[in-house]
């Protein structure tokens, strides 16, 4: 008999492990070469693992399971023949002789009641006892640990009610509403966000500037260039490439907005490439647009597009996701008036878009209602001054207050 190991094979520089988020082939099916057999779910994207052969498919890891690069998933075995068609003729008179000495197999899987390592662990630390299997073969999972850890202690035996005195008020509380809760395991790509997100806050001496911006002037280059610009390009002038187009200006002018933190030294760049958070149905993903301070507007927006649809059908690749020097979030679209965003390791700076508002504003000793959007840039000082980021802003601000100087560069 030939057997074919299946191992987790490397995907990426960063990606040290895995889960196996389904099979897509049925234990003891007949595989193709190159059919995809299941699907693993990695820091950033979902990928298909195909077969390395034809053959019987044969289990040894399970759904949900974390596996790490080069761990075993499941066997091929390559002698056996496709359902169908004629078994090897050399092979044949050693499979009969199998069925025939080989016993039916019990109908109950030798894992049944067997806990997975993780499961395992979770049934020391709860003490639990006679734990219901739900995977395959009766195999108990992590999920069934985690559900029958969450299961409350049988309630003690009420003791007689004591008779109240005629004379005190009596309330008896409402039980005719929902108290239930539910579990759901969290997303490899979730999971990394949380950590992602936390070692940003406790490893870097991330403060905030704020500022804010009148959009009169922008309002009024979209009113009137916006017809010719889809008619011309087929894509709508968004704030977003404005955003970007300006912050990649005053990047390449104070490089120190720009640079990251590489061991004991600063590394800087002569390119903007703008990280764009998107938000999608299983988290916050920040593909960069690369080279902004060398693309027009219309490469910028059709950029993004292109990004964001991406994004959210689950279709970025590892490169897509990789690299940025600066990052700009758009929380004003679900409403943010103000926030403190946190920084996209390993850049140095985020800049935080929000909410449009008619607010009165002195212009000329005069009060006019503007529509006005608060900025903030969150910044690493340990790279970053407190005056350099101010004048980042300001210098943003006021190339976005007067868009004709960033459109003739001047």
């Amino acid at each position: 008999m030939s057997v074919v190991e299946m191992k987790v094979p490397t995907i990426g520089e960063s990606v040290t492990e895995v889960t196996l988020s389904q099979w897509l082939k049925a234990d003891g099916d007949y595989v193709e070469l190159d059919e995809p057999i299941c699907e693993f779910e990695s820091d950033k994207a979902t990928l298909e693992f195909p077969a390395e052969a034809a053959g019987i498919l044969k289990y040894v890891a399970a759904e949900e399971d974390d596996l790490e690069i080069g761990a075993l998933v499941a066997t091929i075995d390559t002698s056996a023949a496709k359902p169908g068609g004629d078994a090897p003729k050399a092979a044949a008179p050693a499979a009969t002789a199998e069925k025939a000495d080989t016993p039916a197999p019990a109908t109950t899987s030798a894992a049944a009641g067997h806990p997975s390592p993780a499961a395992a662990k979770i049934i020391r630390e709860n003490n639990l006892t006679d734990v219901a299997g739900t995977g395959r073969g009766g195999r108990v999972t992590k999920d069934d640990a985690q559900k029958a850890a969450a299961q409350p202690a049988a309630p003690a035996t009420k003791p007689a009610p004591v008779a109240a005195k005629p004379a005190a008020p009596t309330y008896t509380p409402r039980t005719d509403f929902s108290r239930g809760e539910s579990r759901k395991k969290m997303s490899r790509m979730r999971r990394t966000i949380a950590d992602r997100l936390v070692s940003a806050k406790n490893e870097a001496a991330m403060l905030t500037t704020f500022n804010e911006v009148d959009m009169t002037e922008i309002f009024a280059l979209r009113k009137k260039y916006q017809e010719r610009f889809v008619e011309k390009y087929g894509v709508k002038l968004g704030f977003m490439s404005l955003f970007a187009k300006a912050c990649a200006k005053v990047l390449l002018e104070m490089p120190d907005v720009n640079a990251i933190i590489d061991g004991k030294e600063l590394m800087y760049h002569d390119y903007a490439d703008i990280s764009i958070a998107i938000s999608t149905p299983n988290g916050l993903v920040v593909p960069p647009v690369k080279n902004v301070e060398s693309l027009n507007f219309a490469e910028v927006e059709n950029a993004i597009k292109a990004l964001a649809v991406k994004a959210r059908n689950g279709d970025l690749t590892l490169e897509e996701m990789s690299g940025g020097t600066f990052t700009i979030t758009n929380g004003g679209i679900f409403g943010s008036m103000m926030s403190t965003p946190i920084l996209n390791k390993p850049q140095s700076a985020i800049l935080g878009m929000h909410t449009i508002q008619q607010r009165p504003m002195a212009v000329n000793g005069e009060v006019k209602i503007r529509p006005m959007m608060y900025l903030a840039l969150s910044y690493d000082h340990r790279v970053i001054d407190g005056s350099t980021s101010v004048t980042f802003l300001v210098k943003v601000k006021q190339l976005l207050e007067d868009p004709t100087s960033l459109l003739l560069d001047v």
